[in-house]
Formats: structure tokens, C-alpha cells, sequence
């Protein structure tokens, strides 16, 4: 039966207790991590957010009737103990802080009993994830989901106080918006008393802390709760958290600036890990000649490598190909797997076929300088010199290779192919935080779907002012005033100057096929603000989820936020989304019927 903690107070969570205690008498309260019964004599360990701490039951101390209640805990039982801090008797346990003492116990008070778990409440556990998510409120008392957590409220308290001493005033803007579908699909909320009309929840505070730079508050953050409705993976969430910020009177440079210190303060704070600054710079067309991704891994090099010009006379008919269709050949140097298995090579061609490639050319170095190769015979001896010069192999090298009439998709493809090359070759630091700046992105972007220009970003970004002489003339050149963080090949953020001059905007609205009247439905309550004196402005927003499960090393953003959902967007804690009472949708003027499909659809 649970007793009241009438009269008690806690004077230490567990890990706090140390040997400076020693002696005194105190009361600590928490959780049954495991108790055992030795005849006479009940070790209990007790465990809250910080850590363990064994107490020790012995009737010469606290009493038959205490000692009888001792032998009947059990995990998970919510105790209050209270007793005298001593050295251990037994051994030290230097897997734990409180390894060195214990507390002799003299009296208990059983709070709370608990069923069986139905998974252990340790480490590293096996169980499916399935079942801890649907059993959430005990997955979060394992220690190391409660570190991952207290790991993300460092964070959140050291960007706070950092924004704060620089300057920024911290503003919630609205969750219920307007509707701007220009990214990914938008979570929709009925309104009841605007019968047939939606609000809509937000992807990002973006308009509304750019009419916070024309209403003069000239540096805004806020920690934001944005929605996405899109398919998931293990670093993306419909619902997610955003470190946003928005500053007036700035350009790229001062952008950087209070970020890495931003970033600095951060990883010190929470890590005691100091981030070297500045921290690299790197454009986006860089990046995407030598790592095939605008979020490049830099813990590692294997770097890719352009072969066109050497094999631009080839009889390889893969080559040949591609190079007569306007396209390219380049190739990455796994180095020392040159003795790899002919059925793993086949592997790596079938994992690059995965994304579209329609094979894989290799040439092995053997110890001997000879070569093994798919495609050798079809070289002269000053072809094959050449493209083990340029690539930089030696002997034992694995020389991989993508031909293709679009050289984009031979970037992307060798990207993949370096990361998956990387893990084989066992060579990523996973203790590194490697940090890059991507820079100086494409504006536009060509959409074959829609046959038109889209913006990269946002239609609100500053394209570069030597660039704007191409806007009419060859729009896919113009680069824009563009930054992405990068972290470990994760985007961490990103962020731009934004338009501040109409003539641009209308512009850009014009360039990426969107009509005077259809901007102005879309953002009309922005393009008004505008008319009214709007400072240069720039920001920035930083997945937080994100950044914790780096910071963390988690496999899955899931594993740093307190309540997640699963692939499908639903929650097995609460069982949502879940159908709700056909008043509620009366009222909504919904209806809910299924179509010859048998789906439901909404009416």
C-alpha cells in the first residue's frame, strides 16, 4: 500500500551524495532500480534523473518492521529513504559517481508500487522501439534517454542566455496561420467560426519575424514549434523544434560572426567542447565538385575526382557515352581496398544502381603496380597512368567511377558511393565535430515537374548583386546570399540575407512563374509592410532536434525529444491521430465518408 511523504523532504537526488556526506543524515527519494535480498540484509539501489545510489537495509539499524518492508521492493517502487551517508562496507564501485558510499537506511516509506516493466529501465536495451515509444513514459527513465534530454535543456538555457547578452529579445510568433504552400505540405486546422476555412500550422516563423524586422525589433529569437506534413526518416519529425533568429542592419559576415559564437558557447557550455573559429567556408559549388553534396562529411577525405578530360578520347563505351552526351566521369579512391572481393565490388555497383547509376567502372591497384579493372582493356598504358595520377592511387588503391550525361547526378551518386566507401574503410572519427559553412547557393532551381524556376530556399532570399545581371538571361547562374551550418554531413541550419527592395522581390515573384495577384494573396500582409520602410535584414534557424542528436551521437532525433512520433506520424503513446466525435466535426461542418477506394476522405 503507498504511504503519504507526509513530514519528509528531500534533501539530495541521488548522485549528488558523496563522500563529503559522510555522516550525515539525510532523506533521498526516487525509483527501484533493483533490490536484493541477502538474508537479514536488502541492498536497494535508488535512481533518479542523476544517477544511483545504494542504500542499505539492516534490522540493527532500522528495524524489523523497515526490514520486512525493504525485502518486499521491488523495480520501479517510487521510495522515500531516509538514513546516515557512510563509506561502503563492501567494495568501491567506480562504475558510478556514488561508488564509494552508501547510505545506512532507517527508514522506509513505499510511495508509489509499480506492475512489472515491460522492458528493463538500463542502457543499451534491445527492445523494440515500438514498444518503448508505446510505453514512452518508462523509455524516459532510462538514463540514457534522461541524459539526452537534460543534454537538450543545457542547450536551450546556454542559447538563451547567450542571444540575450548579444542583444536579441525573444518573441513566440503565431501557430495559427495562413496557409503558404511552398515547400512541404502544410498541417491544416478547420476553423468553426469561418465555416470552410483552414489555418494553417507553421513550417517555420519565417514572415512573421520578417514583419518583426520592419516593426524595428531589430534582433528576435525564439525556440519554435514548426510542422511539417512529410514523410519521415530517423532525422526528421512532423512536429520539430526550431532555434530561430532574425537580425536588422546585417550581412552575411555578421550573420557567422554571432553564430559561431552562438555555437562556441553552446558546445562549451553543454560539451566542454571548444569549437576552433572561424570555422571553414566552403561554397556551394565546391562542395558539390569534391563531396557530390551540399552537406559534405569532412571527418574523412576520399575526395571526388573529375576524369573526363583524360579519357575524353576513350573506346570504353560507358565513357564515351556519357562524354559525347555533354557529360562527365569522375570517380572517388577508396584507398586500400584494392584486394576487395570481386562480389563486394558488385555490391558497391549495385548500390550505386540503387540511386539511378546504370554501373560502376573500377580499376584495383595491385601491390605489383598492375592492374585489375572493368574497363582497362579498353585504355591505352598513358590513359590508365593518367587516371591513377589524377586520382592520387597508389598500390592496394580501389579506383570507383560514375559516367553519366548529367554531371549533377554523378556528383550526388559519388557523394552517397564516398559515404558508403568511408564506412568500409572504418575511417570516420565518430568523437569529431567537424564543422563547414556552405555558402554562395544556386537562387533558382529548375524543376523538371513543374517545368519552371523555383526558389532554393525561400522567394525571399537576396541573390548576389554581381550575380543579378544573369537573372533575364541565365537564371540557374545567379547564386544567392545563401548559408547552411553543417555538422558531420547533418545541415544543423540555414539561413540567407533576405529581399529588401521591391523592385527585386517583384522580380523574383516574376521569375519563379508567381503572378502579382497570386504573391499577393500568398503574402500579401508581408509585400504591405514592405511599402513602409523595411531594414536589411538577414536570419537564421537551426534544427534543435537535430543538433542534439549530434551533439548526443543518437541514431534517431526520436531518441532527444521527450514525446515522439513514428514514421507515420503517429503516436503509440496516445494512440493519435484518432477519430473524434461526430459533434466535433458537425460543428467543423466536416464530413467524413469513404470513397470507392474505401479510403476516408474529408468532405
Amino acid at each position: 500500500m503507498s504511504e503519504s511523504m507526509k513530514g519528509l523532504h528531500r534533501d539530495y537526488r541521488a548522485a549528488e551524495v558523496g563522500v563529503s556526506n559522510v555522516g550525515e543524515k539525510i532523506t533521498v527519494m526516487g525509483w527501484v532500480q533493483k533490490s536484493r535480498n541477502k538474508g537479514g540484509i536488502v541492498f536497494t539501489d535508488l535512481r533518479d534523473r542523476s544517477g544511483i545510489l545504494q542504500i542499505v537495509f539492516e534490522e540493527k539499524n532500522c528495524g524489523k518492521e523497515v526490514l520486512e518492508k525493504a525485502a518486499s521492493l521491488r523495480s520501479e517502487f517510487v521510495i522515500a529513504v531516509t538514513g546516515t551517508v557512510t563509506k561502503r562496507a563492501g567494495a568501491v564501485n567506480d562504475k558510478i559517481a556514488t561508488g564509494e558510499i552508501e547510505v545506512v537506511a532507517e527508514d522506509l516509506r513505499i510511495l508509489s508500487e509499480s506492475e512489472t516493466p515491460p522492458f528493463p529501465i538500463e542502457n543499451d536495451i534491445k527492445t523494440k522501439e515500438e514498444i518503448r515509444l508505446k510505453y514512452r513514459f518508462l523509455d524516459l527513465r532510462r538514463p540514457d534517454i534522461q541524459k539526452n534530454l537534460i543534454l537538450r535543456s543545457r542547450v536551450t538555457t546556454s542559447v538563451r542566455e547567450f542571444l540575450a547578452n548579444e542583444g536579441f529579445l525573444e518573441i513566440e510568433t503565431p501557430i495559427l496561420c495562413k496557409s503558404t504552400p511552398e515547400g512541404a505540405r502544410d498541417y491544416l486546422v478547420p476553423s468553426r467560426v469561418h465555416p470552410g476555412n483552414f489555418y494553417a500550422l507553421p513550417q517555420s516563423p519565417q514572415l512573421f519575424k520578417q514583419l518583426l524586422m520592419v516593426s524595428g525589433y531589430d534582433r528576435y529569437f525564439q525556440i519554435a514549434k514548426c510542422f511539417r506534413d512529410e514523410d519521415l526518416r530517423a532525422d526528421r519529425q512532423p512536429e520539430f523544434t526550431q532555434i530561430d533568429m532574425e537580425l536588422s542592419f546585417v550581412d552575411i559576415d555578421d550573420v557567422i560572426d554571432v553564430n559561431e559564437r552562438l555555437l562556441k558557447k553552446i558546445f562549451k557550455d553543454a560539451l566542454d567542447y571548444d569549437i576552433e573559429t572561424p570555422i571553414e567556408r566552403m561554397t556551394w559549388q565546391y562542395a558539390m565538385e569534391h563531396y557530390g553534396s551540399d552537406k559534405p562529411d569532412l571527418r574523412f577525405g576520399v575526395e571526388i575526382k573529375d576524369i573526363t578530360d583524360i579519357v575524353s578520347s576513350s573506346e570504353f563505351v560507358v565513357f564515351k557515352g556519357a562524354i559525347s552526351g555533354g557529360g562527365t566521369v569522375r570517380g572517388i579512391n577508396a584507398e586500400g581496398l584494392g584486394t576487395l572481393p570481386r562480389k563486394k565490388i558488385d555490391a558497391l555497383s549495385d548500390f550505386v544502381k540503387g540511386y539511378g547509376a546504370k554501373g560502376l567502372a573500377w580499376l584495383a591497384i595491385n601491390e605489383d603496380g598492375t592492374f585489375k579493372s572493368s574497363f582497362a582493356k579498353f585504355m591505352s598504358e598513358e590513359e590508365l597512368n593518367g587516371i591513377v595520377e589524377r586520382m592520387e592511387g597508389k598500390p592496394g588503391d580501389l579506383l570507383l567511377f560514375i559516367a553519366d550525361t548529367k554531371t549533377n547526378f554523378v556528383l550526388t551518386t559519388l557523394g552517397a558511393l564516398r559515404l558508403e566507401v568511408a564506412s568500409m574503410m572504418n575511417i570516420i572519427d565518430k568523437d569529431a565535430f567537424r564543422f563547414v559553412w556552405i555558402t554562395e547557393f544556386p537562387l533558382l532551381e529548375w524543376s523538371e515537374e513543374e517545368e519552371r524556376f523555383v526558389a532554393m530556399h525561400h522567394p525571399f532570399t537576396m541573390p548576389l548583386e554581381e550575380d543579378w545581371e544573369y537573372i533575364d538571361s541565365d537564371p540557374g547562374r545567379v547564386r544567392a546570399k545563401a548559408y547552411d551550418i553543417v555538422l558531420n554531413g547533418v545541415e544543423l541550419g540555414g539561413g540567407s540575407v533576405r529581399i529588401h527592395q521591391n523592385d527585386i522581390q517583384e522580380k523574383m515573384f516574376s521569375v519563379i512563374g508567381l503572378s502579382k495577384e497570386s504573391a499577393e494573396d500568398k503574402f500579401g500582409f508581408l509585400l504591405t509592410a514592405f511599402k513602409y520602410g523595411v531594414p536589411p535584414h538577414a536570419g537564421l534557424a537551426y534544427g534543435l532536434d537535430r543538433l542534439i542528436m549530434l551533439m548526443a551521437k543518437a541514431d534517431s532525433i526520436r531518441d532527444t525529444m521527450a514525446f515522439p512520433k513514428i514514421k507515420d506520424a503517429s503516436d503509440l503513446l496516445t494512440d493519435a491521430p484518432n477519430v473524434v466525435d461526430p459533434i466535433q466535426l458537425e460543428e467543423l461542418g466536416i464530413e467524413i465518408k469513404k470513397n470507392d477506394s474505401e479510403e476516408i476522405s474529408a468532405q
